[in-house]
């Protein structure tokens, strides 16, 4: 038999909060064009880290340097949220988990219960303390994501994270301790805009790593109430007609494909 090709390992090299990339690819060929650490970062090379992650690319390594300004000819560095838009949603999912395998090992030096030091588990993604055998996972934030309708109208509305970039969205909101997925989504829509819902559906899911959500998504019907913001969270929300949008999501986040189901379904409807 011919000897089975050798895949060579891929490494997501973070430096602050930003994934270096190569200037001269950027990617575009997948993540076997992520670059081989720089000769200017080989005083790194002792830190990097095992991911026990296998892909089509081979094994993943990681390498997060904190706190150092680092400017190269040849490289930039690259936000998540650049990403997003510019690399397929299959391998922006293996950035996604490095990045939250980073953050995850950054916080989890020390245990939250005695104070010891924490060590790397080899076989999994998990941080072991030797003292007291306590053991720490990735953390994985559920959260609920919704679209509601009214007849051929769509609540929206803009966040105060959204009113730099002037557009509007769903509701969303993090699940709390004790309650249920759509127990959640009564509950964050009541105190985001004061209204009630009556039937609700599941739709799909989303890994989000902006920190570490996973936005479970669900369509909803009104079914009272007026529109009252939380003026904390809530900058507008208002109903909107389908054929007068405003700026909304783009179609490749969960929320832009709920608004594009329930436009689709109010359409239905409206054809019978």
């Amino acid at each position: 038999m011919p000897p089975q090709e050798q895949k060579n390992p891929i490494t997501f090299i973070f430096i602050n909060e930003k994934l270096l990339i190569s200037k001269s690819e950027r990617l575009l060929s997948g993540l076997n064009s992520l670059p081989l650490i720089p000769s200017e970062l080989a005083q790194f090379e002792d830190e990097k880290k095992h991911l026990g992650v296998e892909s089509t690319y081979g094994h993943h390594s990681l390498l997060d340097i904190h706190h150092t300004d680092f400017e190269h000819a040849d490289y930039e560095l690259v936000t998540l949220r650049e990403l997003l838009t510019q690399v397929p949603s299959d391998d922006f999912q293996f950035i996604a988990q490095a990045w939250q395998y980073a953050l995850f090992l950054r916080t989890h030096r020390y245990c939250g219960r005695c104070g010891h030091e924490l060590r790397q588990v080899s076989w999994e993604m998990a941080m072991h303390c030797d003292k007291c055998a306590h053991r720490v996972y990735p953390r994985v934030s559920p959260c609920i994501i919704v679209a509601i309708h009214n007849n051929d109208k769509i609540l929206l509305a803009q966040g105060v994270r959204q009113q730099t970039l002037k557009f509007y969205s769903t509701l969303a909101g993090f699940v709390e301790s004790a309650e249920s997925l759509e127990q959640a989504v009564h509950r964050e829509v009541f105190e985001e805009v004061g209204v009630k819902l009556g039937k609700i559906e599941y739709i799909d899911s989303q890994p989000w790593p902006f920190p570490h959500s996973l936005m479970c998504g669900y369509i909803a019907e009104y079914a009272s109430g007026d529109i009252k913001i939380e003026e904390k969270e809530i900058v507008d929300a208002q109903w909107f007609d389908i054929d007068d949008l405003p700026l909304i999501p783009p179609k490749f986040s969960i929320a832009g494909r709920l608004i594009e189901e329930t436009i689709r379904r109010i359409k239905q409807d409206k054809a019978k």
